[in-house]
């Protein structure tokens, strides 16, 4: 995937690191950004192109799709975390946007990927893709289901061309993360090793040291990814 003279559309673009990705595709020279919201208004860059998305509403996904159809880069951003509220509905709520939103717009949008050759999906999972802890329970399930679905995509995708990459960090500074007082990294750096994995060829982007430990931890027991455990 070469990003010079792409179409890219960016879900939850007007912050965080939505908006910075949004930024950074024009800086590497998207010809064109379509910067996803439920308020486009809420669009300030001028240079991109608001538009309106709900991506829990099935009818504005299939909207956004026949707007858009010289996409050719599709960035799954959009996501919710309710760990400061949790229970059923905020495990619904989490389940809604950063699953099945991934899957409505990666399903709507794979065919306007294969009419511009082949493209690229880029989904914004976490290293909470791999791990959980106690007060981040449902926020994790969201982000491992959408984790499973990357890699269904990448298969089900190869063949008409399309590279599929998830991308795994800890917490980044971002609005989400205001409360979190332990080391964050920072957006443009998320955005930096997505789009140079991207170009590379990569199916999967470790961020930080963080997702990096994590993702090796899978290979061994449980004690390795939860210390607590071990010895007991």
């Amino acid at each position: 995937m070469k990003i010079t003279d792409s179409v890219a559309l960016v879900t939850g673009a007007n912050r965080g690191l939505g908006a910075t990705f949004a930024r950074a595709l024009l800086e590497r020279g998207a010809r064109k950004v379509y910067a996803a919201a439920r308020n486009p208004a809420s669009i300030t860059d001028p240079d991109l192109t608001p538009i309106a998305l709900d991506v829990t509403d099935q009818a504005a996904v299939a909207a956004a799709a026949e707007l858009c159809g010289d996409v050719s880069l599709l960035v799954n951003n959009a996501g919710v975390s309710y760990s400061h509220d949790p229970g059923p509905a905020a495990a619904r709520a989490e389940m809604e946007v950063n699953y099945f939103g991934t899957l409505a717009m990666s399903g709507a949008f794979a065919p306007v990927l294969a009419r511009n050759g082949g493209g690229a999906l880029v989904n914004v999972l976490s290293v909470l893709s791999y791990l959980t802890f106690p007060r981040v329970t449902t926020y994790a399930a969201s982000k491992a289901a959408a984790w499973s679905l990357t890699n269904a995509l990448r298969l089900e995708l190869l063949e008409q061309g399309t590279q599929v990459v998830g991308v795994h960090a800890g917490y980044i500074d971002t609005d989400m993360a205001a409360n979190i007082t332990g080391p964050k990294i920072a957006p443009e750096d998320v955005v930096a090793a997505t789009l140079d994995g991207l170009e590379s060829g990569a199916y999967e982007v470790l961020a930080d040291d963080v997702s990096r430990q994590a993702r090796s931890g899978l290979s061994g027991g449980l004690e390795l990814l939860y210390p607590a455990l071990a010895g007991k």
